[in-house]
């Protein structure tokens, strides 16, 4: 995953290009945000948009406070129509001020473990560095505000990686290179659980050691 400098739309296109290439979205669905620096405002991705053809002009900028078109430069507001999913990102951003981007997609593994009742195992120790741990959120009516309202409550302890029932996943990080890495760390981890699940041998399946996650609570520097 080589990431483009400079524009952070540029930056939310590659994630785009390789999310769908590794599987994580068909088709159109998904969107992706990030927050524009020293600006109360976001990129965020079109609707209808396919993330695997993002350009510059396929992001429009909004306000965080109530979601109108943003002036970022000298640029005028957008006309564009942002995502269905505006008011998600919108009360994510409100909620952690400390995220800096946010993606939302439908991985299809880890929704199968979800509609199966299983949860996501954290596996290995960059599965606990990167997610740290997965919360479930009840399904909600997809584009609505109170699947935003109840995502954005969870996500208020500082839970980065979300698995929106019977609809998708929503990761966040304080860059779009690190919530690029969450999404991509949550498929798998979800993957090895599936895989361990057709072999009978989840309850098996042993999850990253205490010791690793004490260090990673404790703020201890590790490495991955």
């Amino acid at each position: 995953m080589n990431y483009v400098p400079g524009d952070l739309r540029d930056q939310l296109a590659h994630v785009g290009y390789d999310v769908v290439q590794a599987g994580l979205v068909c088709g159109s669905g998904g969107n992706l945000s990030a927050r524009i620096p020293d600006e109360e405002a976001v990129w965020v991705t079109a609707s209808g948009t396919w993330l695997e053809r993002l350009s510059r002009k396929d992001f429009t900028a909004v306000r965080i406070s109530d979601g109108a078109p943003a002036t970022v430069g000298t640029a005028p507001p957008s006309r564009i129509e942002p995502t269905s999913e505006l008011a998600l990102h919108l009360a994510l951003y409100r909620a952690r001020p400390d995220v800096n981007a946010v993606v939302h997609l439908h991985p299809q593994t880890a929704l199968l473990l979800d509609a199966l009742g299983e949860h996501i195992r954290i596996v290995t120790t960059d599965h606990a560095y990167y997610l740290r741990r997965v919360s479930t959120v009840p399904f909600r009516l997809p584009g609505g505000t109170e699947l935003a309202a109840l995502t954005a409550a969870m996500a208020a302890d500082g839970t980065d990686c979300l698995v929106l029932s019977q609809h998708g996943c929503v990761v966040m990080g304080d860059s779009v290179e690190l919530a690029h890495k969450r999404a991509r760390n949550l498929e798998e981890a979800a993957s090895l659980t599936y895989r361990a699940l057709t072999a009978g041998r989840l309850e098996n399946l042993r999850e990253c050691p205490e010791e690793f996650l004490d260090r990673l609570s404790g703020n201890t520097a590790v490495s991955v």
